[in-house]
């Protein structure tokens, strides 16, 4: 895998969460709020947590997730546990 941007990451997360909750993705940001802002119920923040495990081959559990309450937290946590080590921290 080669080096994961925050924007690739973010992009991959916007794009998800959009078609999931059919939204524009424009709406959503680094500060968006996945409960209070989009209304994304658990069943959604679950498909995330597989897509982002899926696709970065990062793991998380349970506890992990419920801390992750923002757009940009996804983001950070993907770039923190990034398996390849490839990730840029910004």
């Amino acid at each position: 895998m080669s080096s994961l941007t925050r924007e690739q990451v973010l992009a991959l997360i916007r794009e998800h969460l959009a078609d999931e909750l059919d939204l524009d993705p424009a709406v959503i940001s680094e500060t968006t709020r996945f409960k209070e802002d989009l209304e994304a119920d658990s069943l959604d923040l679950y498909t995330l947590v597989q897509e982002l495990e899926d696709t970065y081959r990062v793991a998380m559990s349970d506890e992990q997730a419920a801390e992750i309450l923002t757009v940009g937290a996804a983001v950070e946590f993907v770039l923190a546990n990034d398996p390849t080590g490839d990730a840029e921290h910004a």
